[in-house]
């Protein structure tokens, strides 16, 4: 049976999903071209170095989080309001041009040298490109404002004219912490020191920060959909969870302090709030497990039940447990800039962001075709399928990281006669092969995400309240 959406403007958030996994297969063809390289070092040389590569695959990674946020705040806000989007024209507008600035910037990127594309941009006139992960043109991260301040005009009018709810305050503010630490990418000064110092306040404060803010909020929500817990049961754990990050993740930033030239103070702060940051995540998977648990209720849609209590696990193991292991000042000393680093990264960025828009966009699809709250049951088993071939693959892509880490710090840092940077990589190299394989099975597993949302079959039974 049709399940019409609750609230019609609830429908902008489609476009916003579809481009998300869009622009994540995008991200992953590239990690798959930036694994080859380092182990055939000339491949697709010169037409996409190595550096490119790396830059469309991490503003690639950004972006497409980014679309899967603005959709999930489209999706969740207005039932969560109990009213229509404010604008659902605007947030249809903002969606293309927010699409067509990252597709030129990623056009630029791989069309014209770097140097090229900050002179035809305007650089020189309002300096902020060159620092990692904010490579975007000056012009670029203008618009992105323009998206952004747009974005929280037409969510912020939504939640004040309408219900307050825990989920609805968590998430504007999260939302509104992402922009207002965005602002300091236009921040550029000369010295070296206070450059880094104030570029983590865009990286570390979203990702350790502000987005968590949000991942808890989606979470929250697709958890009162799908179990029939009270929702002041889930909204308890929901401030204590959020409390617990920003207290650990913004004192935390000093763990990114220890080696820059910055007092040593932080070399403490930084390892006493970085070894509490992964509390909030353990309190995360807690909550997710303690929730299904207790449900009141057998929701159909199962996969996103999947998506929703792995997303505790693999964010506690990605963000807490591999960020524990390399964060204390002494260990960090050895480990960072290694693939110890990259490592953790990676299960981070996946457990705690990728899969959380993967879990929302699981949970509203059906809806937003207006095919029934759940896909069928063949389509949800391929999206399971894709789940445990996802997960599994990036486990392993952790793992051949950590070893290919672990080697190089003892190689390349701690021995007596340390070997050369490119004579460690060599030393590796065995270590970047299994994780090329790794992120080809995790292709396939997201191709089987994509191929779940076509199959058709017999629907699954509505939801049933449990005995």
């Amino acid at each position: 049976m049709t399940t019409q959406l609750k609230y019609q403007s609830q429908a902008v958030a489609k476009p916003y999903f579809i481009a998300a996994i869009g622009l994540f297969v995008g991200q992953v063809l590239f990690g798959l071209i930036m694994g080859l390289q380092y182990v055939i070092g000339d491949f697709l040389f010169p037409e996409i170095p190595f550096n490119v590569a790396r830059m469309v695959h991490t503003n690639l990674l950004i972006v497409w989080l980014l679309f899967g946020f603005m959709g999930a705040a489209y999706y969740l806000v207005p039932e969560e309001a109990e009213r229509e989007l404010h604008s659902p024209k605007l947030a249809l507008a903002l969606f293309w041009i927010f699409l067509i600035a990252g597709a030129l910037t990623i056009v630029g990127y791989l069309a014209v040298p770097y140097a090229t594309l900050a002179k035809i941009t305007g650089n020189d006139i309002l300096p902020t490109m060159g620092r990692e992960f904010l490579e975007q043109p000056t012009i670029t991260k203008l618009g992105i404002v323009v998206v952004a301040l747009g974005f929280l005009y037409n969510i912020g009018l939504t939640v004040l004219s309408g219900r307050k709810t825990v989920i609805n305050v968590v998430l504007l503010t999260g939302l509104v912490g992402l922009a207002v630490m965005f602002l300091f990418s236009f921040y550029n000064p000369e010295n070296l020191v206070l450059d880094k110092y104030f570029w983590w306040w865009v990286v570390h404060l979203w990702v350790e920060g502000v987005w968590e803010l949000i991942l808890g909020a989606i979470l929250a929500y697709v958890l009162i959909k799908t179990t029939g817990v009270d929702r002041e049961v889930i909204d308890k754990w929901l401030y204590v969870i959020i409390a617990a990050a920003l207290i650990t993740g913004i004192i935390g930033t000093g763990h990114h302090y220890y080696w820059i030239g910055t007092p040593a103070y932080w070399q403490w702060l930084g390892s006493l709030f970085s070894a509490l940051e992964p509390i909030p995540f353990f309190m995360m998977t807690i909550f997710a497990f303690n929730m299904v648990f207790k449900r009141r209720k057998q929701h159909p849609n199962k996969a996103t039940v999947l998506w929703a209590m792995g997303t505790g696990v693999m964010a506690f193991l990605g963000a807490g447990v591999w960020g524990f292991m390399h964060t204390l000042a002494p260990v960090n000393y050895y480990t960072h800039g290694t693939q110890v680093t990259a490592a953790h990264g990676h299960m981070a960025f996946y457990g705690a962001y990728a899969m959380i828009v993967l879990t929302i966009i699981s949970y509203a699809m059906p809806k937003l075709r207006g095919i029934g709250t759940a896909m069928n049951n063949r389509a949800q088993v391929v999206e399971m399928w894709s789940f445990w071939l996802m997960t599994v693959a990036m486990v392993f892509i952790t793992l051949f990281l950590t070893a290919a880490g672990v080697l190089q710090v003892w190689l390349q840092r701690y021995q007596p006669n340390p070997l050369p940077f490119m004579a460690v990589q060599d030393q590796v190299a065995i270590f970047y092969w299994c994780r090329e394989l790794s992120g080809v099975i995790f292709t396939l597993g997201l191709l089987l995400y994509i191929v779940s949302f076509f199959i058709k079959g017999e629907q699954p039974q509505a939801e049933q309240v449990a005995s």
